[in-house]
């Protein structure tokens, strides 16, 4: 797999040979019997380029994913000893909850120094599949999810809908948005199926009639159409609330709209030890938060 991505990243067997510091003849013959295994062509072979054909480029995303797999695989078995230490894979959406999650880190790397993080941002349909595939250990997922196949912790603050409106729109003066008053106003929308589904149920009758322009997964590149001046969005407020006011006001809902972020993890899943101290340890945090 690495010299099949080598040779893909490079587009040249010479120069891929160079850096796997092998030679050519040895990286031809792993490449001919790769597609041999395969039963497929991999690679178009021109004078001055090699290029990855439809099946080459199905299995370098697989391969990427693989590999990636396999480091993990690698660290965790590596650091299963008296020291707690690894890398904890933690998927996320902008949410409030990331704020949460910084805080029981930050408590966390005070006992377990050895400990560091990776943090991939996506939408939580996005997270779950990292997840399935074990290049996520935890995944904060907006709720309305289906968590039938995970443990989880439910983070008890709120997550807020909010509306993203341009600065020069007539709407910015408003203190609190109603559902009627974003009729005839372009709209984006969560690309989330079970969002809108939330967000038809908050406008009711008036769903049908709306304008939608956009559907986007993740808030902030709403944000930057918003900005553009091209329509007004719906979001979860999450890390929206950094954005520059001057540029893009962010107003209430008026009735209030709010959702849930639970913590998750797959259930009967082996764990490395790194992350079930980091669940043990959450699950004592944010106890402990809702006690006060």
């Amino acid at each position: 797999m690495n010299y099949f991505l080598c040779v893909a990243r490079e587009e040249n067997i010479t120069k891929a040979a160079e850096k796997l510091h092998i030679t050519q003849p040895t990286l031809s013959r792993q490449l001919a019997q790769l597609e041999e295994e395969m039963g497929v062509m991999l690679f178009t072979r021109g004078t001055r380029k090699i290029s990855l054909t439809y099946e080459g480029s199905l299995l370098r995303r697989r391969a990427e994913e693989i590999l990636e797999l396999v480091h993990k695989a690698e660290k965790e078995v590596s650091h299963q000893n008296e020291v707690i230490e690894g890398t904890i894979a933690i998927g996320c959406g902008d949410l409030y909850a990331v704020q949460v999650l910084a805080g029981i880190i930050h408590a966390f790397t005070a006992i377990y120094p050895h400990v560091d993080f990776e943090l991939y941002t996506a939408s939580s349909d996005h997270i779950k599949e990292r997840i399935e595939k074990g290049l996520s250990d935890i995944g904060l997922l907006l709720e309305p999810v289906d968590l039938s196949k995970y443990d989880f912790i439910r983070i008890s603050k709120k997550e807020k809908w909010i509306a993203l409106v341009p600065a020069a729109s007539p709407l910015a003066d408003k203190e609190a948005l109603a559902p009627e008053d974003f009729l005839g106003v372009p709209m984006i929308l969560p690309y989330r199926l079970n969002m809108q589904s939330e967000l038809a149920n908050w406008f009711g009758d008036l769903y049908p009639q709306l304008h939608v322009l956009f559907k986007s997964n993740l808030n902030s590149n709403a944000a930057v159409m918003v900005q553009q001046g091209l329509a007004c969005a719906l979001a979860i407020e999450g890390s929206l609330s950094f954005w520059n006011q001057n540029l893009v006001k962010c107003i209430g809902l008026s009735p209030q709209l709010s959702a849930t972020t639970a913590m998750a993890w797959k259930r009967e899943q082996p764990l490395s030890l790194a992350v079930s101290k980091f669940i043990e340890f959450s699950k004592d945090y944010l106890h402990s938060k809702t006690a006060v």
